[in-house]
């Protein structure tokens, strides 16, 4: 029988495993660019959301998530690529539009929001570097540039890729992405 104690502790690795993966793993270098090599991918220990939320930079998106209902869907089997935007990124939206965005009357424009920064399928940043375009959930496609070694998704940069989960990969970005926008 295993201990309240074993339990919490083998939680708390679990936690600082993918807190130290996330903080200490090298920016990965994409195809075409000059800078060093790609550091070798931590394996991944969580999936989407958890990953994210142990991150401890995405509360908002977490909070989004909750309210949109789009947290098992992110937790189910993917695989999913999700630009994900920083707390930061949603704090530079015009004030009110996060609390606005989280009212339940305003769920569906939420929802559509949450799905446009998620496309289907496995897109590590080697591969989002070949890209011009990328159909995401909502239907809508978003635009890929890569130039002078890094990405932008929308004009979003990305900060940080190749963020494994189990269930797919995160590409960390610095705006919040807005269909038709």
């Amino acid at each position: 029988m295993t201990s309240t104690n074993s339990i919490r502790q083998a939680s708390t690795l679990r936690t600082l495993t993918v807190a130290l993966a996330l903080g200490l793993s090298a920016p990965l270098a994409f195809a075409g660019s000059s800078g060093t090599a790609a550091a070798k991918p931590a394996q991944a220990q969580a999936d989407i959301v958890d990953t994210a939320v142990a991150a401890g930079q995405f509360k908002t998106l977490a909070a989004a998530l909750t309210a949109a209902d789009l947290v098992d869907t992110l937790k189910g089997k993917g695989p999913f690529t999700v630009f994900a935007p920083t707390d930061a990124a949603f704090a530079a939206l015009p004030a009110g539009t996060v609390d606005e965005l989280l009212k339940p009357e305003n769920k569906a424009k939420l929802v559509a929001i949450l799905t446009y920064h998620v496309v289907p399928g496995r897109y590590p940043a080697a591969r989002v570097s070949g890209l011009d375009t990328a159909a995401t959930v909502n239907g809508d496609s978003v635009d890929i540039a890569a130039a002078n070694g890094g990405v932008t998704i929308d004009g979003a940069k990305v900060v940080k890729a190749d963020v494994n989960a189990t269930n797919g990969v995160i590409h960390v970005i610095d705006k919040v992405l807005m269909p038709g926008g």
